[in-house]
């Protein structure tokens, strides 16, 4: 007649223990307005490879006017602890003046800077052709070439967060 009555139970006791997924991460996507229409060719790409993963990160994307202010922007995000990693894209053209390549410098440089700083990892398609004309068969390429970049950006990006998420924790 020794019966054991449990004064309380503990829900889902029985129930086996739960698979532990991950979160799913926040990726922020800075573009760059200036030549949207080929810009828009990567974060399209990138989103399109992005919802094919089987637990899609989740996309955030804001404008810029050009690519000089991309850098800042990136900084901002990245400083916000909303964000896994941080995506730029932007074309950085030749406008027959030397400022070409200032622009180029500083925005990948500032990049890598926040990437450091900041210890998020900031990915580029930002890219700086040497020569670039407004003619059909440079504005098809070029078109075709982002959307090739913006689907290895993504794969790139969700690379890296598997390979860090894998090293030991940072104190």
């Amino acid at each position: 007649m020794n019966q054991f009555t449990p004064m309380f139970t503990i829900p889902g006791a029985d129930a086996p223990s739960p698979v532990h997924t991950p979160p799913v991460p926040r990726i922020a996507v800075v573009a760059s307005g200036w030549h949207r229409e080929i810009v828009q060719q990567a974060t399209t790409a990138m989103a399109d490879e992005f919802a094919a993963q089987p637990q899609p990160p989740l996309l955030e994307q804001f404008e810029v006017p050009g690519a000089f202010e991309i850098p800042l922007h990136v900084q901002r995000l990245a400083r916000s602890g909303r964000y896994a990693a941080v995506i730029a894209c932007g074309l950085i053209v030749n406008g027959g003046i030397y400022r070409h390549e200032f622009v180029s410098s500083a925005v990948i440089d500032g990049l890598m800077r926040v990437q450091l700083e900041c210890d998020v990892p900031v990915f580029s398609a930002v890219l700086t052709p040497r020569d670039f004309h407004e003619h059909a068969d440079h504005l098809q390429f070029f078109t075709a070439h982002f959307v090739k970049k913006g689907s290895e950006v993504a794969q790139t990006c969700l690379q890296t967060l598997a390979g860090l998420a894998a090293l030991p924790a940072v104190d």
